[in-house]
């Protein structure tokens, strides 16, 4: 006789989504750019609290902008725009987090899930 408990299918729980629906996708992709990467890591911190992503990724990403932030002010500290620099960094890190962000609830990605 088989025993129900030897033969039955391992259910393994399933991830935590990000995304409730495209629209949402489409709004905390949407963050990094409206704030002009202001709030480039608030995606990544929720989606650590919500369980979707583990913590450090989130730390890595508020380090990672907090660096390119002091970078921007400290390339171009009288805000008179003599460095292309500053504003290359921000576009980069407004498009890399955008794109992340976007990439939150990939099944293929399993850097930091």
């Amino acid at each position: 006789m088989a025993s129900p408990y030897i033969n039955a299918p391992l259910n393994t729980p399933a991830r935590p989504r990000m995304f409730g629906s495209t629209l949402a996708k489409v709004v905390w992709t949407l963050v990094p750019l409206v704030t002009i990467s202001l709030a480039a890591a608030v995606p990544f911190v929720v989606a650590a609290v919500k369980g979707v992503i583990k913590p450090w990724l989130a730390i890595a990403y508020v380090a990672a902008e907090v660096v390119v932030l002091v970078l921007a002010t400290v390339l171009d500290p009288q805000g008179d725009a003599t460095s292309p620099v500053a504003g290359l960094l921000l576009i980069l890190l407004m498009i890399t987090a955008a794109t992340h962000t976007a990439l939150l609830d990939n099944d293929k990605i399993n850097v930091g899930k």
